[in-house]
């Protein structure tokens, strides 16, 4: 039976909850919506959540809040899961890719700094594999040109770095709760905003554009159904009852975070003499929530290794293939070469199995099978 690299941890609470919401008056958007943004918040800096039905809707979300359109560039990393690049995009903006950190695969803040425009009007950082990314040296570089910082933190809810969490990092911060992700809605997202207003014009466009406060209203003249659109959105509602799952998922947050931190060192301990290969690189002052073990397969031996790993029954993963790969941008004319330490990061990485509920054996089980594919 294949090990995946990822899996959903689900316990018999997290089926009551749910349960508990399809017994009751609600199933879209009601109090157990409130209630997961409000937790959300809390362990954000206190700031306006906004939930919705994916991690890509949340980029997207964020992106049409920020105002991103044709006369836009945003920089981003290759290091990612398009959506990152592609939720721009959509909204015409240019994507520009600046390099990683040869270690980390982070983006690299003087990278970022060599490409900047005045018509940048979003970084996006990624914190590859639940690192945070240094956005302490990104937000001057952000603020020069008037734009603003996104952290895709698909990878990292629960994390600080410098003390700070995840979430109070950078102006806009946008959340994946998919089922690999460090805790789960099914499928479902989240966008953080600083700004309350930038959090209002993302709650709008995530329902529809629909504005209901009567001081906004620019028909006056109906009655108390009445609710009007300013500007287009879409419906990315998150449900109640995948609002309930979430919720009652992040009250075992601290134990996934624990569980992942500790496979992590049972890895890294057991590949610190191994030849071959390069376990990942921990940043100082972080305190990673960590969604993947992004091991380093050297002498051009990645394929190799990966499949006589998925032969043995371990699922492991690649994570990412540079994003201006895709044929998408490369048929738009970006060329290969453009990030060579993104694209040399890629050649080497295979994500090996890491959830919360795989088991001593079964990480031991990992840790054997690498060693054999090495031989």
């Amino acid at each position: 039976m294949l090990l995946p690299y990822g899996r959903q941890s689900i316990a018999q609470e997290d089926i009551e909850s749910v349960a508990a919401v399809l017994r009751g008056d609600w199933l879209t958007t009601g109090p157990a919506v409130d209630a997961f943004e409000e937790a959300i918040s809390r362990i954000c800096g206190g700031h306006r959540v906004v939930s919705v039905t994916s991690g890509t809707a949340a980029l997207h979300t964020a992106y049409a809040a920020a105002g991103v359109g044709p006369d836009d560039e945003v920089i981003t990393t290759p290091m990612t899961f398009i959506a990152t690049a592609s939720s721009a995009a959509l909204l015409g903006a240019r994507i520009v890719f600046a390099d990683v950190d040869f270690d980390t695969a982070l983006i690299d803040p003087e990278a970022v700094d060599a490409v900047l425009t005045e018509r940048t009007k979003v970084i996006s950082a990624v914190d590859y594999a639940g690192q945070p990314a240094d956005y302490a040296a990104l937000q001057p570089i952000a603020d020069r040109v008037g734009a603003l910082t996104l952290a895709d933190a698909a990878h990292s809810i629960g994390g600080f770095r410098d003390g700070v969490p995840v979430g109070d990092l950078a102006d806009m911060t946008t959340f994946s709760f998919f089922p690999t992700k460090n805790f789960t809605t099914g499928e479902g997202g989240a966008a953080v905003f600083k700004d309350r207003e930038l959090g209002q014009k993302a709650y709008e466009f995530h329902f529809i554009g629909l504005v209901r406060d009567k001081d906004r209203f620019q028909i006056n003249d109906e009655g108390p159904w009445h609710q009007e659109v300013h500007e287009f959105g879409l419906n990315y509602r998150l449900t109640d009852f995948a609002s309930a799952l979430g919720l009652s998922q992040l009250k075992r947050l601290t134990h996934f975070k624990a569980r992942r931190a500790d496979i992590m060192n049972q890895y890294t301990q057991a590949f610190a003499d191994v030849d071959g290969i390069r376990p990942p690189t921990r940043l100082e002052k972080t305190d990673p929530m960590w969604h993947l073990y992004p091991l380093r397969v050297l002498d051009g031996r990645r394929r190799e290794v990966f499949d006589r790993m998925r032969a043995a029954g371990i699922g492991v993963q690649v994570n990412y293939m540079p994003v201006y790969w895709h044929p998408v941008f490369a048929n738009a004319g970006y060329q290969r070469g453009l990030c060579p330490n993104a694209e040399q990061f890629y050649a080497e990485e295979i994500s090996l199995p890491l959830f919360p509920d795989m088991s001593d054996s079964q990480v031991e089980r990992v840790i054997s099978e690498v060693k054999k594919a090495l031989k």
